[in-house]
């Protein structure tokens, strides 16, 4: 059988056997995904979310959305999966959805609304992703496509290596949605925050807010929500449109603007520097108490799993993770990895801090690559300072990646430690005011078109008596 031949043959023994009802429009449609491996893949990629963005460290605002969440997908065509919702310590404009009923919102969405009924509109739009099986339907086409071409598998039912799924992982994030799923995401998003008691003209806010923070960024691509959730054309018109022609009174649905305004009081607000920040190249963590710097003009970017910088060229990467083990051990098993050839090993310290350095050399998919990694000792961790390159750039690069380690010290800046990030203040208003009175009452550490975006609020507009106005302090 040739190779084509047995690629269409392949092809069809798929299509004869690759199809499902689809829980929401009871519809038979492709699907190489069964929901054990849909849930399999989306935890597996939760605790990775968990592990390289962050979960927001307030049990009360995580238990909040959590049950918000489960009330929503209790109404739903999929009750039954375990549904997980959480906050992520991202201070982006964003929300997202994982296969098996894992979604998560950042608290920088949670900022920038103000009312439970406009976090169950979002929460429920990305509810409508998972019992859709949008993700599930994007990997049955890759997986079509790479079969129809004859390099495709199905005989494993592990999920790392079934069918060549490429979205095993974070990468499930970078999988993007048709404007058809989203269209079909705001519909159940709209009808489940409906069913849930919810007031749905809500839901026409927080498209506002999206539209105003691209607006705001100059449509440079934030909030991120948009960049992973293509606009299916006017949205608004559309949700005016289910609005108009709905034959249910929403005199009595709920709004729960105050209950809502509660949570994000208090919430970081943007980048948080506890965390650890930069000045020019210079890397300082107030948390972990140490400083180091990186090469001048390197692109440089600060991420809970890692700190990392890239080279004007884009041609060398340096980056700094926590380790398990000792230097010691740290070190002999990154040379236990196949493939990985350690050229040199010193034994010494880092401005008083125990640690082990290695120059190596490692045969990757790219070809062969050098670097120097450094494992060092400080508090109850253990750092791993990796730079790597092309072989043939070493010589150009390898000063570099000594400098970066050796400049790992202690931080004592007080002014470095004492740092505190921005956050969300109520203010209850005890008298009429315009937004512009407003912020000249109770200043902001951030722009007066923050605050309004924030509020929801217009240039000049009069704010009433009585009303809780968020703005942001530190």
């Amino acid at each position: 059988m040739t190779h084509l031949a047995r690629g269409a043959a392949a092809l069809a023994a798929v299509l004869a056997l690759g199809c499902a009802v689809n829980p929401v429009t009871g519809k038979n449609e492709l699907s190489l995904v069964s929901e054990s491996q849909e849930i399999q893949m989306g935890q597996q990629a939760a605790v990775e979310v968990g592990a390289t963005i962050g979960l927001y460290d307030n049990p009360q605002v995580q238990s909040y959305v959590d049950a918000l969440g489960k009330r929503l997908a209790a109404l739903t065509e999929r009750p039954a999966l375990p549904w997980k919702f959480q906050v992520v310590d991202d201070p982006a404009v964003n929300a997202f959805a994982l296969p098996g009923g894992f979604i998560f919102v950042t608290r920088g969405i949670m900022a920038d609304l103000n009312s439970e009924a406009e976090l169950a509109s979002v929460v429920g739009h990305e509810i409508g992703h998972v019992t859709a099986r949008h993700t599930v339907q994007q990997i049955s086409r890759t997986q079509i496509a790479q079969l129809g071409l004859g390099i495709g598998s199905i005989v494993s039912s592990d999920v790392a290596k079934y069918a060549g799924v490429a979205s095993a992982g974070l990468s499930l994030l970078f999988l993007k949605f048709s404007r058809a799923n989203e269209s079909q995401a705001d519909q159940l998003g709209f009808r489940y925050a409906l069913s849930g008691g919810y007031d749905v003209r809500e839901m026409l806010n927080v498209f506002r807010t999206l539209e105003r923070v691209t607006a705001q960024s100059g449509g440079s691509g934030v909030p991120e929500w948009l960049e992973t959730h293509p606009d299916p054309g006017n949205r608004l018109t559309a949700i005016q449109h289910d609005l108009d022609t709905l034959h249910v009174s929403l005199a009595d649905k709920q709004v729960g603007r105050d209950q809502y305004l509660r949570m994000v009081d208090n919430m970081v607000y943007g980048e948080n520097p506890r965390q650890g920040f930069f000045r020019a190249g210079l890397f300082l963590h107030p948390d972990l108490r140490f400083q180091m710097e990186f090469p001048a003009g390197w692109k440089t970017q600060n991420t809970t799993a890692s700190v990392a910088a890239i080279s004007p060229a884009q041609d060398a990467v340096i980056q700094m993770t926590l380790a398990t083990k000792s230097p010691t051990e740290a070190n002999t098993e990154f040379f236990a990895q196949q493939g990985v050839r350690a050229l040199q090993t010193n034994r010494n310290s880092i401005n008083g801090f125990p640690a082990v350095s290695s120059a190596f050399e490692a045969q990757t998919d790219q070809g062969v690559v050098r670097g120097v990694v450094t494992w060092l000792s400080y508090g109850a961790n253990t750092y791993q300072i990796l730079g790597y390159t092309p072989a043939a750039k070493i010589n150009t690069y390898d000063q570099d990646f000594l400098r970066t380690a050796s400049s790992f010290r202690q931080l004592t800046d007080q002014s470095a430690l004492n740092v505190q990030p921005k956050r969300v203040q109520l203010v209850r208003l005890p008298r009429a005011m315009t937004l512009e009175q407003f912020y000249q009452q109770y200043p902001s550490t951030v722009p007066i078109a923050d605050i309004a975006l924030m509020n929801a609020l217009q240039p000049g507009q009069t704010i009433a008596a009585g009303t809780t106005v968020k703005r942001v302090v530190g």
